[in-house]
């Protein structure tokens, strides 16, 4: 029987390794993998991709990213290439010249190392945008950054209380700076206008053409709901799969409403059974246990330092009653959700792995896959829990190496023992823990390749050291591994994330062999062509 498509004369990564140089797929399926003596199933309507020393590998699957919000981001205010405090206030005022008729300015992704201490203040906005309401969040979305008319219209003063699950940045005096963290976004973000439903499936469909372009054949929306004025995508996933525009293979992982309890959990179940179809499945529970390091949100098990190297009385925030989080996810285990903590400090971490403990203890074993995302402080005593509980690491690899935010905004309130705990790769891979991998875009870059040089390297790519926590490196096979088996198996995608007879075509090549040069190159590889299903999804002007 001729294959409908065959890899051959390059190295191709299976669970053994680089071993093999050819691939049969017939159909949706491979369904051969040897040498290049399979070149016996070319057949006349075979298409042969002559590898030439590159390597094929599966398909990248993102374990945490948000490519709805991304995509709108993209066709708004994006602030993501700006570095300096200038060059975002010339973005901004460049792209509200630009959409004179906009009634807001949104859009974001604006990075907090380019303003002193994480936070601008509402007057940088008014100089460039003075007559109409603006709400940027940043980079890592746990922020927004709005200007004088904004705070107005959603009639914040000096005497407006912080929310239990935020605060609104303060000058000496008490009047609002403009800066919202957390819980305080929504009072701006809610009041913004909500994208339609085209914008949201135009802006899906160009999120999945940029991460196809990436190599990324699956992965698992991490906010599936209604959140601090986000877009709710679900309905978006759900009309791609029905149309047949959706190639990619997604898990939405529902909103968890920190605001309420276990009455909720019914609302949940009935809609894992309503956005289920075709490529898209909505199995997941995403609890959102903090925030984040840098606002000092992140929650810890000691408090944060002030800039003396003094402890304060901050240990940051529970977003969810840790009192209460066994309950939570012992219930949602037994109905078979699996459980997707965003868990960055190490007491969200231990809140989360005493809440899997629970559910272990009560439902026994089971198939539900919970997962940890960020990690990035786990304090050493719960390294080896991972493996014990069968809880999969979610790493997003490109955050761990020296850059303004970390070494300015994080290590000098974390003091130097927590700042050696943070994102413990290395630890958690010689522990026995199983990797998944991701991106959170848009809050960074979705490219694997750039996450796995710096999991391998932990120096960002373009960089030259100095190396972060250099025991915390992991090889290129285990990177490449916590992107495709590891997230696949995290993703439920059993029949995906690795090349071998049987599994569904979801592959990559890539434009060079990296393991035939130095870790160092690693950041430099680009994906050639990319296929769902045996199906061409990308191919790049040069493949």
């Amino acid at each position: 029987m001729h294959a409908d498509l065959l890899f051959t004369g390059g190295p191709v990564l299976t669970p053994e390794g680089p071993t093999v140089t050819s691939v049969a797929v017939t159909g949706d399926r491979i369904t051969a993998v040897g040498h290049d003596g399979t070149r016996e199933l070319i057949g006349p309507r075979t298409e042969v991709v002559e590898l030439a020393g590159r390597l094929l590998l599966p398909g990248f699957q993102d374990a945490h990213i948000h490519p709805v919000p991304a995509g709108l981001e993209l066709s708004q205010c994006d602030l993501t290439g700006t570095k300096t405090s200038g060059d975002t206030l010339a973005a901004v005022r460049a792209y509200a010249d630009a959409h004179p008729g906009r009634e807001w300015i949104t859009g974001g992704g604006w990075s907090m190392e380019a303003f002193d201490g994480g936070t601008p203040t509402k007057e940088l906005l008014d100089s460039v945008v003075p007559d109409r309401p603006v709400y940027l969040p940043n980079r890592d979305h746990h922020g927004a950054w709005v200007n004088s008319r904004a705070l107005e219209l959603a009639g914040v003063t000096r005497d407006t209380p912080d929310p239990a699950d935020g605060r609104f940045e303060r000058d000496a005096s008490g009047e609002p700076t403009g800066m919202l963290q957390e819980g305080a976004m929504q009072y701006v973000g809610r009041l913004t206008p909500p994208a339609t439903p085209a914008d949201r499936l135009a802006a899906l469909l160009h999120a999945q053409r940029h991460l196809h372009a990436l190599g990324i054949t699956a992965w698992q929306d991490a906010l599936v709901g209604d959140f601090l004025g986000m877009d709710d995508p679900s309905e978006a996933y759900l009309t791609a799969a029905r149309e047949g525009s959706l190639t990619a293979r997604v898990v939405g992982a529902l909103w968890w409403d920190r605001e309420r309890g276990a009455e909720q959990i019914p609302e949940l179940v009935e809609r894992r059974a309503a956005l289920s179809h075709g490529r898209f499945r909505a199995g997941s529970v995403k609890l959102m246990l903090d925030g984040v390091a840098e606002t000092g949100t992140a929650a810890l098990l000691d408090p944060y330092l002030d800039k003396c190297g003094c402890a304060t009385a901050n240990r940051g925030t529970s977003f969810i009653d840790p009192a209460r989080l066994p309950s939570y996810v012992t219930e949602l285990d037994a109905l078979g959700f699996q459980c997707h903590f965003h868990a960055l400090g190490d007491r969200a971490v231990r809140d989360a792995l005493d809440a899997v403990a629970a559910a272990r203890k009560a439902n026994g074993p089971s198939d539900t896959r919970p997962h940890l995302a960020h990690l990035q402080v786990v304090h050493p005593d719960d390294v080896p829990r991972f493996a014990r509980l069968g809880a999969t690491a979610n790493i997003q690899p490109l955050w761990a190496a020296h850059e303004p935010q970390m070494d300015e905004l994080t290590i000098p309130f974390l003091g130097a023992e927590r700042a050696a705990w943070q994102y413990p790769f290395g630890a958690l891979l010689r522990s026995g823990a199983r990797l998944a991998a991701g991106s959170d875009w848009p809050v960074s870059s979705p490219d694997p390749l750039q996450g796995i040089h710096v999991a391998v390297n932990r120096v960002a790519p373009d960089e030259r050291g100095p190396v972060f926590l250099p025991d915390e490196r992991i090889g290129l096979r285990a990177a490449l591994t916590a992107y495709t088996a590891g997230s696949a198996y995290t993703n439920h995608l059993d029949e995906t994330g690795s090349v071998r007879v049987g599994a569904l075509a979801d592959l990559v090549v890539l434009d060079r062999d990296p393991f035939a040069g130095p870790a160092e190159a690693i950041g430099g590889t680009k994906v050639a062509l990319t296929y769902v299903g045996g199906e061409r999804v990308h191919a790049a002007h040069d493949a």
